[in-house]
C-alpha cells in the first residue's frame, strides 16, 4: 500500500478512470482532471469518491493552475504524474483540415509537456517521481491518423529524453501503449469493423481498462525505481 500523491488527467471516463480507481484501491491519495464532461465528471466522483478537476491540458498557464488546485487537496506536491488524456480527430492527411492537425498534436504531445513540466521541478528536488504516459500501438503508424499517430510517437520520445535526463534526480519517466481496448470509444465502432480488429489481435480479444490500470499502477511503485525509459505494449501480441 501507498500513500503517494497521484494525478491522472482526463481521468473520469475510459481507461482514465480505471487507473484511478486502481490507485485508489492501492491505497494512494488519488486526484484527477478532466476537459469539459461535466455530467460525466460528477458521476465519476459519486461513484468512486475520487476529486475531478476541470481544466485544458492544452493550456499551460491552465495547467499550472489546475495542479495547484489538485496539490492544495491532495496536501502537497504531485509525485506521479499519469499524462492519459487525449483526443482522435481522424481522416486521411491529403484531407485532414489544419486544424485537425493541430488540435491532436496540442492536446495529446504538448499537454505531455505542460503537464510534466509543470510538476518535476519539485520531483527533481524531493528526489522522487513517477511520469508515466499514454501512448499507443498506433504510434508505429495508422491509416487515417497520421496526427494521432505522430503524436503518440513523439510521446514516445519524450519519455525516452527526459527518464535520460531525471534518472539521477529519482524520477522514472515511462509509457504504457495500449493495443484496442473495450471502452466506449471501442464498442462505438460498427460490429464488423470491431470484428476485424479482434481478428487481428493474437489474444483474441480487446483489453481490459483494469490490465492498462495494472500496468500503470506497476511501473508508478517505489520498487520499479530501476525501469526507466521504457514503453510497455499492452496489446494481446498485436502489431502494426
Amino acid at each position: 500500500m501507498s500513500n503517494r500523491r497521484v494525478l491522472i488527467t482526463g481521468g473520469t471516463r475510459g481507461i482514465g478512470a480505471s487507473v484511478a480507481q486502481a490507485f485508489k484501491q492501492a491505497g494512494y491519495n488519488v486526484a484527477v482532471s478532466y476537459a469539459s464532461n461535466d455530467a460525466a465528471a460528477q458521476e465519476f466522483e459519486r461513484n468512486t469518491g475520487i476529486k475531478a478537476f476541470k481544466w485544458n491540458v492544452a493550456n499551460f498557464n491552465d495547467c499550472q493552475e489546475g495542479i495547484r488546485r489538485a496539490e492544495e487537496h491532495l496536501g502537497g506536491n504531485v509525485e506521479v504524474l499519469i499524462n492519459n488524456a487525449g483526443i482522435t480527430r481522424d481522416g486521411m492527411m491529403h484531407k485532414m483540415p489544419q486544424d485537425n492537425w493541430n488540435d491532436v498534436i496540442i492536446n495529446n504531445l504538448s499537454s505531455v509537456f505542460n503537464m510534466s513540466r509543470n510538476v518535476i521541478d519539485k520531483m527533481r528536488e524531493n528526489k522522487f517521481g513517477r511520469i508515466i504516459s499514454m501512448s499507443s500501438v498506433n504510434a508505429n503508424g495508422m491509416m487515417g491518423q497520421t496526427n494521432y499517430s505522430a503524436a503518440k510517437a513523439g510521446i514516445e520520445g519524450f519519455t525516452k529524453a527526459l527518464a535520460l535526463e531525471s534518472a539521477r534526480s529519482g524520477i522514472t519517466v515511462n509509457a504504457v501503449a495500449p493495443g484496442y481496448i473495450n471502452t466506449e470509444m471501442v464498442a462505438a465502432v460498427p460490429q464488423d469493423a470491431l470484428a476485424n480488429i479482434i481478428a487481428k489481435v493474437p489474444a483474441g480479444r480487446l483489453g481490459d481498462a483494469s490490465e492498462i490500470a495494472n500496468t500503470i499502477l506497476f511501473l508508478a511503485q517505489d520498487n520499479s525505481a530501476f525501469i526507466t525509459g521504457a514503453v510497455v505494449p499492452v496489446n494481446g501480441g498485436l502489431r502494426t
